[in-house]
């Protein structure tokens, strides 16, 4: 499976019949699956199908989708004449001119464009619609729509595969740098520690003998960096085990990124050297930009 981005967008148009419509989704980074649908509610059963498909295909974003849909002028119905209406009309207009007539009153002829603009005479019947075969385009439709979008987010997830890839390669070569500079660092460790020895022995008179093994020994752990080291070493391992592995391992990189933080903070704690501490600051800054990186892995 390939590493996926939680950002994408994806848009498309269909028409079948009177109605048009246009699609559009989109996503942003999120720490679950969050779906939010502005559909139609008169298209029965769609939207439940729809949420479907985005929640077993994707894994984790905000994502929204928008659905909108219009009919054509073609749609709005048919003329209907109201024949009893339009008798009535016709039987006062008489009456009226056979009035007028005998009043010595000229009217002016009547159009059928002057019947016609009576009200209620012309009656609009409205088409009604049967929304399955809509439903139904629409939800092969949104296949398409998912497709593209998917591929969009994969498209983005490699270029942010290549990126983690160089920042795993740097934090292998500073972790390298940091196992040199810690083995070339152990004759001024040894010094150090003899001197602190000298210190403990001179003022140990009357001292439980325990309790100075105790403190030699804390101060050998406290400048013994190496399983900092191995640990970063394991963790660059699994990171690319991860990469390899591909689909949603957004999740499983967050905690991975946690721990590469936690090693390059008691490498620097434990360094008791310049050179060390300033390959622990490497490290910190390579583990942050990896963590700003992860944020968008789904």
């Amino acid at each position: 499976m390939k590493i996926r981005s939680m950002t994408g967008f994806a848009s498309g148009q269909g028409r079948l019949g009177v109605h048009s419509w246009s699609w559009e989704m989109r996503s942003v980074n999120a720490k679950g699956l969050d779906l939010r649908l502005r559909v139609p509610d008169w298209l029965d059963g769609l939207e439940v199908h729809l949420r479907k498909v985005m929640g077993n295909t994707l894994a984790r974003g905000n994502v929204s989708l928008g659905l909108r849909i219009s009919r054509g002028e073609e749609a709005a119905g048919t003329l209907t004449l109201n024949k009893p209406l339009l008798a009535s009309v016709l039987t006062a207009l008489a009456e009226a001119e056979a009035l007028a007539q005998s009043a010595g009153v000229d009217l002016s002829v009547t159009s059928g464009a002057d019947l016609l603009s009576i009200r209620g005479v012309l009656e609009t019947t409205a088409i009604e619609d049967d929304p399955a075969p809509l439903v139904a385009e629409l939800k092969k439709e949104f296949e398409s729509l998912v497709s593209e979008f998917v591929q969009m987010r994969e498209t983005e997830g490699a270029a942010l595969e290549q990126v983690l890839r160089n920042q795993l390669a740097e934090v292998s070569r500073l972790t390298q740098l940091a196992a040199d500079s810690a083995e070339a660092r152990k004759p001024l460790v040894a010094a150090a520690l003899k001197v602190n020895l000298a210190k403990v022995l001179e003022n140990a008179d009357g001292a439980d003998a325990n309790r100075v093994a105790q403190e030699l020994a804390m101060l050998a752990v406290k400048s013994d960096v190496t399983e900092e080291i191995d640990r970063l070493a394991a963790h660059v391992t699994a990171a690319e085990d991860l990469l390899a592995t591909g689909g949603a391992v957004g999740r499983k990189f967050d905690f991975l990124m946690q721990e590469f933080n936690r090693e390059a903070n008691t490498l620097c704690s434990k360094a008791l050297n310049s050179d060390l501490t300033s390959v622990g600051l490497e490290l910190k800054a390579v583990i942050d930009q990896m963590r700003e990186q992860v944020q968008n892995i789904e």
